[in-house]
């Protein structure tokens, strides 16, 4: 085998739906009814990051085998394994090389020597920016064959549109569809871009640079010269992102009086603002056409000469037409192979339409933070990967007036300060010179291990309103709760959401014991009366100082729950943060014991299966036990309180009564953000969840084995100088626990 082509087992191959030109008429027929099929074939049930429940095409299932052999350095094939089978090079029917690898030579001559095609292979119309990502995620691959007609021809649009497998009515009616997803979502090409064009509608543009070949001058100088016989110069705009253009060609164009973008910019900015594209057959070309306008091509490409572009004199002309949505269906839906990022699994092309319609609504926020304020240091690298963008990473500050200098340096752009760090003064200064901005804090689905422990999260919550622990402030969260019709698709996904919590035991920090039945020393020691569990806090918690409702210590809150149910067995969990010994909140045993009956340290989910109650100040636990169905009693102002689900002791107005499964579709899926621990890209709270319940994934490095071993001298301590406390072991019968009751 030569060097650079991939040894991988047959276990690894897969199939390639094909279309084989020149084949026997049984087995062209064969194989075009296996393209029609693997185009219409319905997928699983897939979940689109956008929050809607969607039935989508399947990419191609397997028909014929078609394997290729595939050259490049190690991490070229990987990014090129999910896409097409890779085997020992006898075996191949076809040599796959990344267009620009440094290995494309040995390809080419490889697949010479063997008779065998070539696939140059680049990434195609659905990408990621720039820095997503570890590595980049390889999310469309498109390719263009070298060599004879085979039985991989369905790979290179040129060879689709010429066969008759994309007049299929089922196909045409899925790619109209997928168009109108692609041009709503305005994400194909570099949508990340942020150059600056001019504001007024209706302009030409000319444009001067194509992906895989850059345009001539004398090509450019014809653009030119038929736009400006065509349309007043004025509205005629250059654009010379790639710098191709030459210097007397750009200075020629100054005379003119059009004007000259010389920036990478966002294709779909370009469009809205188009009413004619002058492309040499590049990729904006192709979106315009895609989007409705008008496009004249002045060179060879894919969807020029099929009767949907006006051509120049001299490009070729396709013996038939072909309309927009047979082109569309052809290139993106047959001919690109598209990868889940997550899965590394062939995936739907309206799959990853939708998937980076997220990432950009997204990448829209974060361009407009200019600066982060008040993060810990041990969380900004973990929040760089939340808050990147296209514009480059927020430049972070600790000191007030020097992030407000930063945000001031760009008009417009927001500070994004950690919720707890949020002063007053801060809020005033901001306003004064109208800077908006932006509380950051953990989501409610974290991690599988503390915040304090230094553990990073894997969601967040950004609120341009205001920290949704603030019960006097409407925030994003509340307003969207308030607001949002959730269709029925959503709803469907938020009921799924909330069975795999329950199902897997997972909460906010930590993920159940899977092995072992459930524990039952707490009902044990509390059976026949109403158990109720009482959850302690963080004392100084943002939640706890601006809705605890004049409670301010979990010793007050206890002593507040007992008064009002004399008669119940009341049991006590400290924070989790406050057992580790890292924040304030702890209640001596024999303090706590004259109004809890016992102090438990038993895993949340646990208790949750053993009481009747859980009364809440403002804890996350209140949610949770919603989850599972239980009655819960809230004597704050918690962002779950007062849409009919609580029985709130105050009361609480939010203008709209909620279901369990709207507030979930608000609270967990539509409102924050999450960020698969894996690839490090932003993701569905599905996703996260199905992370969580993989242990290896959140191993943990020195850093946060140092802080755990700090909070573990700092409760021994604490336990020093608050006395000895009676351990007692669970009853006979019962299921050890991992720790035992404290008195």
């Amino acid at each position: 085998m030569k060097s650079g082509a991939m040894r991988l087992p047959n276990r690894f191959y897969c199939a390639q739906p094909a279309l084989s030109t020149g084949a026997p008429a049984d087995r062209i027929e064969t194989e075009r009814s296996a393209i029609i099929a693997a185009a219409n074939t319905p997928m699983a049930e897939g979940i689109s990051p956008i929050g809607a429940l969607r039935r989508l095409p399947q990419a191609a299932p397997p028909a014929l085998l078609h394997p290729v052999a595939l050259y490049g350095s190690r991490r070229e094939r990987i990014a090129l394994a999910a896409a097409f089978p890779a085997i020992e090079i006898e075996a191949a029917e076809a040599i796959a090389v990344w267009l620009a690898s440094r290995y494309r030579r040995a390809a080419l001559q490889e697949a010479a020597a063997r008779g065998l095609p070539a696939l140059l292979l680049n990434s195609g119309l659905l990408r990621g920016p720039p820095g997503w990502g570890r590595p980049p995620p390889v999310l469309s691959i498109t390719a263009t064959i070298i060599g004879p007609v085979s039985a991989l021809d369905n790979v290179s649009p040129d060879r689709v549109l010429m066969s008759p497998v994309c007049e299929d009515p089922m196909l045409l009616d899925r790619a109209a569809a997928a168009r109108r997803a692609l041009t709503g979502s305005r994400v194909g090409g570099a949508w990340w871009n942020a150059g600056v064009l001019p504001e007024s509608d209706g302009l030409v543009f000319i444009v001067a640079d194509k992906p895989d070949a850059p345009s001539s001058a004398e090509l450019v100088e014809e653009m030119l010269a038929t736009a400006t016989s065509e349309y007043d110069a004025q509205k005629i705009v250059l654009l010379n992102s790639s710098g191709v253009c030459p210097r007397a060609v750009l200075s020629a164009t100054a005379v003119l009086g059009c004007a000259i973008v010389d920036r990478p910019v966002d294709p779909w900015a370009v469009i809205e603002r188009a009413d004619c594209i002058y492309a040499a057959g590049g990729e904006i070309g192709w979106l315009a056409l895609l989007a409705g306008r008008r496009v004249r091509c002045f060179g060879d490409a894919f969807y020029a000469g099929w009767g949907v572009t006006d051509d120049a004199p001299g490009v070729p002309q396709k013996p038939f037409q072909r309309s927009v949505d047979q082109i569309f269906a052809a290139a993106c839906l047959l001919a690109t192979r598209c990868i889940d990022p997550f899965s590394q699994r062939l995936a739907a092309f309206e799959h990853i339409v939708a998937l980076l319609a997220e990432w950009r609504r997204i990448e829209a926020v974060n361009r407009e933070i200019a600066v982060c304020l008040g993060m810990s240091w041990w969380k900004r690298r973990w929040i760089g990967d939340f808050l990147r963008s296209a514009a480059g990473p927020p430049r972070r500050r600790c000191i007030v007036r020097s992030a407000l200098a930063v945000a001031a340096a760009r008009p417009g752009s927001a500070i994004a300060v950690w919720a707890s760090r949020l002063s007053p003064g801060l809020a005033a200064l901001a306003g004064r010179q109208r800077t908006p901005l932006i509380t950051v804090e953990d989501g409610f689905l974290r991690s599988v291990g503390l915040g304090s422990d230094f553990v990073p999260a894997a969601s967040l919550a950004l609120d341009a309103s205001g920290s949704h622990c603030d019960p006097w402030v409407c925030s994003d969260l509340e307003r969207l709760l308030r607001n949002t019709e959730f269709d029925d698709e959503l709803l469907a996904r938020a009921h799924n959401l909330i069975a795999r919590l329950v199902d897997q035991g997972i909460t906010k920090y930590d993920v159940a014991t899977p092995s072992g039945s459930p524990r039952r020393g707490a009902a044990a020691l509390t059976a026949g009366r109403r158990r109720i569990l009482v959850p302690g806090q963080v004392e100084d918690d943002l939640s706890v100082r601006l809705g605890g409702e004049g409670i301010s210590s979990n010793l007050d809150f206890l002593a507040r729950v007992r008064a009002a149910n004399p008669d119940a067995i009341v049991l006590y969990k400290p924070h989790p943060d406050v057992e580790a010994g890292h924040r304030r909140g702890a209640v001596r045993g024999n303090v706590a014991a004259r109004f809890a009956d016992a102090v438990i340290d038993y895993p949340i989910v646990t208790i949750l299966a053993e009481i009747d109650e859980v009364h809440v100040l403002t804890s996350l636990t209140g949610f949770e036990a919603l989850l599972r169905g239980l009655k819960v009693v809230v004597y704050g102002r918690p962002f779950y309180a007062g849409w009919g689900l609580t029985e709130d002791v105050t009361a609480i107005d939010r203008g709209r009564r909620l279901s369990l499964v709207e507030l979930v579709a608000g609270a967990l899926i539509l409102y924050p953000r999450y960020l698969d621990p894996v690839t490090r890209l932003p993701c569905t709270p599905e996703l996260l969840v199905e992370r969580m319940a993989d242990p290896q994934l959140w191993r943990v490095g020195a850093l946060v084995v140092a802080r755990r071993w700090q909070g573990v001298l700092a409760r021994r301590w604490a336990r020093i100088a608050s006395g000895p406390t009676v351990r007692l072991s669970p009853p006979p019968g019962t299921v050890a626990a991992e720790r035992p009751f404290l008195f």
